[in-house]
């Protein structure tokens, strides 16, 4: 887990702002301008939020590119370079034949982490109409780790350039250790998904392509239909991998699962209702958030031998927010073992507690702690689990 605090990446930003803010005011006057310091300052404001969308997508080929011509803007010299561990990623100004010596100069700087100003000997080109004579290089770092390096090259030293290349350099680590937080988190949410996926029980394939070879002979029509339910639940839950879905989608998903049930133990023994505003349907949740739920109600309600089972999805406005429970009449469970058993991760919950756990902390995860799942539960009283969905979020999109 990444270890960037908030706090940190604002102190960076500011130390760079106001670093990067005499910059821009000296290269304005060196062009001319008379440019208000409001104005001045917008401007490198305008900047850094350029560069940053480049830098928060991680350090590649093509974010560094294009973040380089920002970066060099910033920093008001003649030519910029960024490099990975490896190679050089980008060149960006004059005196591009300096840019085949960018990645020796810089490995001491990869290598020890600290910065490093190259001297003439080493950079120069021999051509007297250059404006490259020096090269300032600083280390890019994620979490401690060196990640690559920048390097601004001019003229000449000064001290205040320097100062300026670090903080620079410190604020854009600020940003890809962002990209890579939001890196690790699609991966987690890739992981979670695949956990939920895994859920989908090779015994329930088994069991579902088992009802339907058993009506082929005596109801081949109703075999035709479940099969075809079977392909369409199948297509939807493997498909290619989305964050969100609609919860008019889900529901069609999970009502062919529950068909596919039913065929399974019985029209008589297993029975499902579903109370859904119209007003809720295009609002979108998490993939995969509601079927485990039902899966979970049917596979503990039904153990025991249980005769018969009503499995119950509700979905209501609730003004600004999506309320959506699945309940069940079936065994039930003590509420402190159910705690304990979610508390320990899931893993030795019983039939479906890994994907209770995945779905309650994607839901946190997307919209908050308050998001999270509510459980109702008691031996021989069922299970009502419950959540709400905001039914719009900066951060959700159903595609």
């Amino acid at each position: 887990m990444l270890g960037i605090s908030a706090e940190a990446v604002l102190a960076a930003t500011a130390a760079l702002t106001a670093a990067a803010a005499g910059w821009s005011l000296g290269s304005a006057r060196r062009r001319g301008d008379d440019a208000p310091g409001g104005e001045a300052s917008f401007a490198v404001l305008h900047t850094i939020s350029l560069a940053s969308a480049s830098l928060r997508t991680g350090l590649t080929e093509e974010s560094a590119r294009r973040a380089a011509r920002h970066l060099r803007e910033l920093l008001g010299v003649p030519a910029v370079a960024i490099t990975d561990t490896e190679r050089l990623l980008a060149w960006e100004g004059a005196g591009e034949v300096h840019s085949a010596t960018v990645f020796p100069l810089a490995s001491p700087v990869l290598t020890t982490g600290r910065p490093r100003v190259a001297v003439p000997e080493p950079v120069a080109c021999g051509d007297p109409g250059c404006p490259i004579r020096v090269a300032l290089i600083a280390p890019l770092t994620i979490e401690g780790r060196v990640a690559g390096a920048l390097a601004a090259y001019g003229g000449g030293v000064r001290d205040e350039r320097l100062q300026t290349l670090g903080e620079v350099a410190r604020w854009a680590s600020g940003q890809l250790e962002l990209a890579e937080l939001e890196s690790s988190k699609t991966r987690l949410v890739e992981a979670e998904m695949r956990a939920l996926r895994a859920q989908i029980s090779p015994h329930f394939v088994y069991n579902s392509l088992t009802t339907i070879a058993s009506f082929v002979r005596t109801d081949p029509e109703r075999a035709r239909e479940l099969l075809l339910d079977f392909a369409d639940f199948a297509r939807y839950s493997f498909r290619d991998q989305r964050d969100f879905t609609t919860l008019a989608e889900e529901l069609r998903s999970i009502h062919r699962y529950l068909l596919l049930e039913r065929a399974r133990f019985g029209d008589e023994r297993l029975r499902f209702s579903v109370e859904i505003a119209p007003e809720v349907l295009p609002v979108a949740v998490p993939f995969l958030s509601l079927q485990p739920l039902v899966e979970n109600a049917i596979r503990h309600g039904m153990q025991y031998g249980a005769e018969r089972l009503h499995v119950r999805i509700v979905a209501r406005d609730a003004g600004a927010e999506a309320a959506i429970s699945v309940e069940d009449d079936g065994v039930g469970m003590d509420p402190g073992k159910l705690r304990a058993l979610l508390e320990e991760g899931g893993e030795s919950a019983p039939h479906g507690g890994i994907g209770l756990v995945n779905v309650d902390h994607r839901l946190r995860q997307v919209y908050g702690e308050e998001y999270g799942l509510v459980i109702e539960t008691a031996v021989g009283a069922g299970m009502k689990v419950s959540l709400r969905v905001p039914k719009s979020h900066t951060a959700v999109a159903a595609r």
